[in-house]
Parts: structure tokens; C-alpha cells; sequence
């Protein structure tokens, strides 16, 4: 038996945001907390919202690279004490993870870990969660579909809050948004929407209609993935590049794998402080190489969607789309210290998509993989 549910509400294209008046209406959303960043209002882009929200809507910028729980806590202060009654996330995943988080806590009894999948939270979670926007300006977590949000806790456990009750009630995916993210941060969040599509289309999990949209997503980004990179301006390449994002995001149900149960570890480090999608691009072909033996012939199915050859090793043809893409190399360029791999391979362990990889992996395994980008 298996449950295959897509919820999700999208407007899609070119002046999208557009809609966010009629959505607003639509939901019943008067007081909106808008919850994004300060490089974006830096961009204009936070302005653009807020002049289509009703007057004075209060805005939280104060949202770290990793979504934190001490963040959400404060986003929290500000929507009880603003008398909000939704949120607007305007951003990439770490801002609509953490409007998630706040709309589940605004109506639902703390601490927030009583709401991690691991801790047996996802039937806790009701309802009653208050209703979310989500607007991405990245193309790459695919968070503005998706029914999780990913938290730091306090004591530095990453956990998954997973609920189809978390769906934002509507996705504004306008890829005018786009056009000025710099070249290192299309490249990253890009290789982020690729590993989505990889990693669900391996998992063992029963869902076609997920593994068509994963590999519908993967021939997407790999095709207009370089044209993004080198030209910020191309609107048709960034269009792209969303939808495969966005069918990315839509195929989170059948479960990721090994790749993002590291890349959440890593994540939940103090110091350093690591982008999520450069995580995973550097984990990438180390992980299709150790799944390669465990998944039939979806090695194959993948080179063919993404119209490479079938000759073509999958692993390497990642691994230099990093190098031509400026990836770094290696989580210790990043600052990793080899003494905090222990750390992460028992988080690893403990992550919620450790369950899906198609290959069980062991922590010699993990620690192996680690080992091999340091």
C-alpha cells in the first residue's frame, strides 16, 4: 500500500508575484508576517512584497543560513505580539522552513522538537497550523511544495518537521525573482534541485508518478543549469531552472537518501556554518557511487532524461558540472575539522533520510564517504 498526495496550490511563471493580493484574500490571511532576509531587502525584492500586503505588515529578517529554532522562536514573538495571523515566506529554504515552523508553533504547544519525525511528531502536528505563502527567490530547495521543514535545534540536532498539514497554501513561483541571484548561489541551489530529483527518483519507495516528475525535474536543471551560471539575465533558463526546482520539491514524499542524511549533519554544525546545496553538490557523486550496485537500471533511466551518454559514468559527469560550476572541492575547504565527523555520521544515522537510501548505509560507511570529499 501506498499514499501518493500532491496538495499544493502554484502560480507559476513571470509575474506571479502578482497574485499574492488575491491569495492573501483567498486564504484569509489580514495580518501577514513576512518572514525573509536582509539580503533581500537590501535587493528591493522585500519592498515589492510588502507593497502588494496590507499596510504595515511587520517583517523578520533575522533569518540565519540554517534555520534555527532560537529564530523561530523570535519570528514567533513578533507574530503574537504584531497580532499576525499568517505568514508570507519570501526567500529560499531557510526562510520558508522557518515560516513553517513558526505557523506550526503560533497554533500548536511548544517545545518544538515534540514535532520532529524522528520523535514521533508528525501525528501531533494537526490542522490547525496557521496558513503559509511561500514566494522562492532560489531555484534549488523546492520548500515552497514540499511538507517538511528543516530546524536547528538548540542543542544542534537538525530535525525534520514533516506534515502534509505543513504545505504552504500557496507557492508564488515568480523566476523574475531569480534574475539577481549571483552566479555561486544559482550554481549551488541549482546542484540542490538536482540532488532532489536524484536522490527521490533512487529511493526505494513506491511512486511513479514522483519518478516521473523526478526525472522531468533532473533533464530540466541539467540542461539549463550552466545557462543560469554564466547568464543571470536568461528569463527562459531561469524558468527552467524553477520548475525543475518546484518538481523537485514535489517529489519529497518518496524519501531523499544518503546524500542529505550527511548534508543535514553537516548542517547542524556550530561552526562552520555551511550552505546546504553546496553540501550536497559535493556529496553527490560519491553517494551515486555507492548506491550504483542497489538500484537497477535508474543509473540509466537518469542518463537518458538528462540526454547524456550511456556510456557515461552519472557519478563523474556530476562531479565536473562542479568543477565547471566553481563547487568547492571539499568540506575541509569549508573549515570541517576531521574531529567533528564522528558528530556527524551519529546524526547521520538519526536523520530521517537515512531510511530511504536505496543501499543501507552503516556509520563505516558514512564515515567512509566523509572521508573521501575532506
Amino acid at each position: 500500500m501506498s499514499t501518493i498526495t500532491y496538495l499544493t496550490h502554484v502560480e507559476f511563471g513571470a509575474g506571479a508575484l502578482a497574485r499574492l493580493p488575491a491569495a492573501l484574500e483567498q486564504i484569509g490571511i489580514r495580518r501577514p508576517l513576512v518572514v525573509s532576509d536582509t539580503g533581500l531587502a537590501k535587493l528591493g525584492i522585500l519592498d515589492r512584497v510588502t507593497a502588494l500586503c496590507p499596510a504595515a505588515s511587520p517583517a523578520f529578517l533575522g533569518v540565519p543560513t540554517n534555520p534555527t529554532e532560537d529564530a523561530v522562536l523570535a519570528a514567533l514573538e513578533m507574530y503574537r505580539a504584531q497580532g499576525c495571523d499568517g505568514v508570507i515566506a519570501l526567500g529560499g529554504g531557510s526562510p520558508i522552513d522557518l515560516a513553517k515552523a513558526v505557523a506550526l508553533l503560533a497554533t500548536h504547544p511548544g517545545p518544538l522538537e515534540t514535532y520532529a519525525v524522528i520523535l514521533g511528531g508528525v501525528a501531533r502536528i494537526t490542522p490547525a497550523v496557521a496558513p503559509v505563502i511561500a514566494i522562492p527567490t532560489t531555484a534549488g530547495t523546492g520548500s515552497e511544495v514540499g511538507r517538511a521543514a528543516l530546524i536547528t535545534l538548540d542543542d544542534g540536532r537538525k530535525l525534520g518537521f514533516i506534515s502534509p498539514h505543513l504545505f504552504p497554501r500557496r507557492a508564488l513561483c515568480d523566476p523574475e525573482l531569480t534574475l539577481a541571484l549571483p552566479p555561486h548561489l544559482t550554481a549551488a541551489t541549482g546542484l540542490d534541485a538536482l540532488s532532489h530529483c536524484v536522490e527521490t527518483f533512487l529511493s526505494p519507495h513506491f511512486n511513479p508518478p514522483a519518478e516521473a516528475i523526478a526525472l522531468d525535474g533532473a533533464g530540466r536543471i541539467w540542461r539549463n543549469i550552466e545557462r543560469a551560471y554564466r547568464d543571470g539575465s536568461d528569463i527562459a533558463a531561469r524558468s527552467e531552472m524553477m520548475m525543475g526546482s518546484l518538481e523537485g520539491g514535489l517529489t519529497f514524499q518518496k524519501g531523499l537518501g544518503a546524500v542529505h542524511a550527511l548534508s543535514h549533519a553537516l548542517g547542524g554544525l556550530k561552526s562552520p556554518s555551511l550552505h546546504h546545496g553546496t553540501l550536497n553538490a559535493i556529496l553527490l557523486p560519491g553517494v551515486i557511487r555507492f548506491n550504483a550496485g542497489s538500484v537497477g537500471d535508474k543509473l540509466e533511466r537518469l542518463k537518458r532524461a538528462m540526454g547524456l551518454d550511456a556510456m557515461a559514468d552519472l557519478a563523474d559527469e556530476i562531479a565536473a558540472l562542479n568543477r565547471r560550476l566553481s563547487i568547492p572541492e571539499s568540506l575541509g575547504g569549508l573549515g570541517v575539522l576531521p574531529s567533528q565527523l564522528d558528530w556527524v555520521v551519529e546524526r547521520a544515522l538519526a536523520d530521517h533520510s537515512h531510511a530511504t537510501n536505496p543501499r543501507v548505509a552503516t556509520a563505516q560507511d558514512y564515515r567512509a564517504l566523509l572521508d573521501a570529499v575532506m
